[in-house]
């Protein structure tokens, strides 16, 4: 009884501000929100070639059956492994169903009692959640703050652990890496990126793009945005490969992801690559919405070089309202709400895709220009 007065509270609570979540089914609106940022989920070409590498695989289990430990593993994945980590320029890798569990657990097994998780006050929930199960203690710093960056890692004992992300989820901004990576040296600190938002985006990421391999002690690489699939892998040495498979709870008690997944992934990996104008057709096509955007004067929103633009909306009410109506008017723009975001920065989240016509973005802008916001 105390249990189900407890929940009927915190979800009252949560509708009289305007922020409950629902599970919905969005059908026939033009897509500005998911994370399908090259189209690929989308892809018949690529659907036809998993297909064909599926086949060439022959009859195969539906489900891995078990965990990597027990009779999930293969040498297809172990191998696939290898070749992502290769890529990335890394010793090796270690995938996982989602980047939430690899989050998770990097940030529960590594960081010990007397160790610091330094992370960026907007990094993502499954690192929080992840630093939460740990016996280190987490501290914030000011976003993509450089002086709050050092000042905190200049107070700092033990092993830290500093935690961004190469494009923030949120956002769509990006830290300043190499002097981050810079700071990390001075203080011996040891760097995490969260690449799941710049894969496929920027390249494949953009600790390869200021080259920074090897220098990173982690890397997080999801196959659920960029690549239209799911999953994700950690690059970075074999040492932490090793003391992943023995102390990550999210891998030894997880049924492993089944070889249909693995080669989706290794055949995706591959199209992507060998498509060399996809990165420069998103960031225009992201060029053509800022470009095209009510002036910030009218509008506050964001002018991100890369496929995540935000719209700010002061209240839960107002950017729910507004996202009303442009789903109205067929467009799939959703609004983020606090407390996911820290109140009185609620937005819109816009995110562009190669599936995204250039006139559907202009029709976009055309609508965000009609905008008359209640003081």
């Amino acid at each position: 009884m105390k249990a189900t007065l407890l929940m009927e509270k915190k979800l009252q609570f949560r509708k009289d501000d305007f922020a409950c979540r629902k599970l919905q089914v969005v059908s026939n609106l033009i897509d500005f929100s998911s994370n399908d940022y090259l189209g690929l989920s989308r892809s018949e070409t690529l659907h036809q070639q998993i297909k064909e590498s599926t086949s060439k695989k022959g009859k195969a289990k539906l489900g891995s059956t078990g965990s990597r430990l027990i009779t999930g593993n293969t040498a297809y994945a172990e191998e696939l492994e290898e070749e992502i980590a290769a890529i990335h320029q890394e010793e090796n890798g270690l995938i996982f169903n989602s980047g939430y569990a690899a989050n998770m657990a990097l940030f529960s097994c590594l960081p010990q009692k007397g160790d610091t998780i330094l992370t960026d006050e907007y990094i993502h929930a499954s690192v929080i959640d992840g630093a939460r199960l740990s016996f280190a203690r987490r501290i914030k710093f000011r976003h993509n703050d450089l002086d709050d960056l050092e000042k905190k890692l200049s107070s700092l004992e033990g092993i830290v652990y500093v935690a961004v992300e190469s494009v923030y989820s949120m956002e769509g901004d990006s830290p300043d890496l190499l002097a981050v990576m810079k700071l990390c040296q001075t203080y011996q600190a040891q760097l995490i990126v969260d690449e799941a938002h710049a894969f496929g985006v920027l390249g494949t990421g953009l600790v390869d793009q200021l080259g920074l391999q090897g220098q990173v002690f982690a890397r997080i690489i999801t196959f659920g945005k960029a690549l239209g699939l799911h999953g994700a892998i950690i690059v970075g040495p074999q040492l932490l490969k090793d003391y992943l498979i023995n102390f990550a709870r999210p891998l030894i008690y997880s049924t492993a992801l089944p070889l249909d997944s693995l080669i989706a992934i290794k055949t995706a990996y591959n199209f992507m690559l060998s498509q060399k104008d996809l990165q420069r057709d998103l960031l225009r096509k992201s060029e053509l919405f800022v470009n095209h955007m009510p002036p910030q004067s009218l509008l506050f929103s964001t002018r991100n070089p890369t496929a995540i633009q935000c719209v700010f909306i002061s209240g839960n009410i107002q950017v729910r309202m507004l996202s009303d109506t442009l789903q109205h008017a067929g467009f799939d723009v959703r609004p983020i709400l606090s407390p996911t975001v820290p109140a009185g920065k609620e937005r819109l989240r816009i995110c562009l895709h190669l599936h995204n016509t250039d006139e559907e973005i202009l029709s976009l802008c055309r609508e965000f220009s009609k905008v008359r916001l209640i003081p």
